[in-house]
């Protein structure tokens, strides 16, 4: 397949994520193996951060790649550690010269057939996910191309990411906005069961609902249904006091 027309592919992949269910792991196993097809590099491996901010491998080109990301994060040491957390791409194009600033990280690449390692963010703005590795077998520098490409592939996947989170996010709030509107609902016929059948005003029914629910610690909208359903009895709420009017 021409190269010009895998790279249109993998972005519109990419983009299919905005408008679709997708698979992380899947989308991103086929970023890192895009990476190695398209750009100057031998191996890729992706990393993203939990919801407590801890780096996890989520994806890589090869097992080598995977052991090294594991490393990385077990060190709390290496280029990828880094570019996360500063959010800014970090370049190494010869690691044996990169001793001091990793000491453990640096043997182990290098022991791994490594010379040079590119670790771009993955980010939208300021909001920071993870990072994608490029390592390769070759030191000296990427074709700047390259870098720029496989940063565009990174910056979409992270756009894909967060695009999923916020709709996830937006639909566990509309479920509880709904579940609100829906027990508030069920309060109310309550109410009006209560009013009718003990002869009393709103407040005072709500007052019933609650202490009863206060009192054997139950929810008010289990309550509200018994009562709705004739299965909690006057006399079961007469035993509970209430403890104050509500307007």
């Amino acid at each position: 397949m021409p190269r010009e027309h895998l790279v249109s592919q993998t972005f519109l992949q990419l983009a299919d994520t905005l408008v679709a269910d997708f698979d992380i792991i899947d989308l991103l196993t086929m970023l890192a193996d895009r990476c190695v097809e398209l750009v100057d590099a031998d191996a890729a491996g992706i990393l993203l951060a939990d919801a407590n901010g801890n780096l996890r491998v989520m994806a890589a080109s090869s097992e080598q790649a995977r052991l090294l990301e594991l490393f990385q994060l077990q060190n709390e040491e290496g280029p990828c550690v880094e570019a996360f957390q500063s959010g800014q791409p970090v370049t190494e194009t010869e690691l044996r010269s990169a001793l001091g600033g990793w000491p453990r990280f640096t043997p182990y690449a290098v022991g791994a057939g490594f010379r040079s390692v590119y670790a771009l963010p993955m980010r939208l703005r300021s909001t920071i996910i993870g990072a994608l590795n490029l390592f390769r077998a070759e030191p000296g520098p990427m074709p700047a191309a390259d870098v720029q490409l496989a940063q565009a592939f990174a910056d979409v996947a992270s756009v894909a990411i967060l695009q999923d989170q916020a709709t996830r996010e937006i639909q566990v709030r509309e479920g509880q906005l709904q579940h609100a509107l829906d027990s508030r609902v069920i309060i109310e016929q309550a109410k009006g069961v209560l009013c009718e059948r003990a002869h009393i005003d709103m407040p005072t029914a709500f007052d019933k609902i609650r202490a009863h629910a206060r009192t054997n610690n139950l929810q008010l909208t289990a309550v509200a249904a018994d009562i709705v359903a004739g299965t909690i009895s006057l006399a079961d709420l007469a035993a509970s006091a209430p403890r104050r009017r509500s307007r």
